[in-house]
């Protein structure tokens, strides 16, 4: 093989294997993220811990509706106090204002990001897309709790409150990460 050649094909597999990694940059990242908490991202939990601490933060709900989405979303509570550890059920609700059917889906994070990996939800309606009826409020659950293994974490120790903020999108135009949410699940 000529040297020429030979550069063609280190080339050719270079600019191959550059093509393959930005297909999997994306999930790559939302991995990542979920993983580490980075950038806000929650964790997926099957059940509570079993050690619940002293130590309590507020969290506060936020709800958003991405651009031209005729949905109406808001939290029953603007926010609560809970323990480390504590097992935590809070509704928000959402009314379709249209006289179509509108099938959504959420899109989440919370803030601080460096409490996304001490923040973990059981049970979500940010896990699947919904179709919401025409006129109609549904209530929806988001169960959750804060991990005690935050009170290890020297950087947390200026925690005192939490945002947990969604986005309502039209399903289809989700942030790629949300879709990603149901993948897996840690203890």
């Amino acid at each position: 093989m000529t040297p020429n050649a030979r550069l063609t094909w280190i080339l050719g597999g270079a600019a191959a294997g550059m093509l393959g990694l930005s297909f999997a940059a994306e999930p790559l990242y939302s991995t990542f993220c979920k993983v580490t908490g980075f950038g806000g991202t929650t964790r997926v939990a099957l059940k509570a811990p079993d050690t619940v601490l002293d130590r309590t933060v507020r969290v506060r709900f936020d709800a958003n509706v991405a651009p031209g989405v005729p949905l109406e979303f808001k939290p029953v509570e603007p926010h609560i106090e809970l323990k480390l550890g504590e097992r935590v059920m809070s509704f928000y609700e959402v009314t379709n204002t249209s006289s179509s059917p509108i099938r959504a889906m959420a899109s989440y994070n919370v803030a601080p990001h460096k409490i996304g990996k001490y923040f973990d939800k059981i049970e979500c309606f940010c896990f699947k897309e919904k179709t919401f009826q025409p006129g109609v409020t549904e209530r929806l659950p988001v169960i959750f709790f804060v991990s005690p293994e935050m009170a290890k974490d020297p950087t947390a120790d200026d925690v005192k409150g939490i945002t947990l903020s969604y986005t309502y999108y039209i399903a289809g135009d989700v942030p790629a990460t949300a879709q990603l949410e149901k993948a897996t699940a840690v203890n």
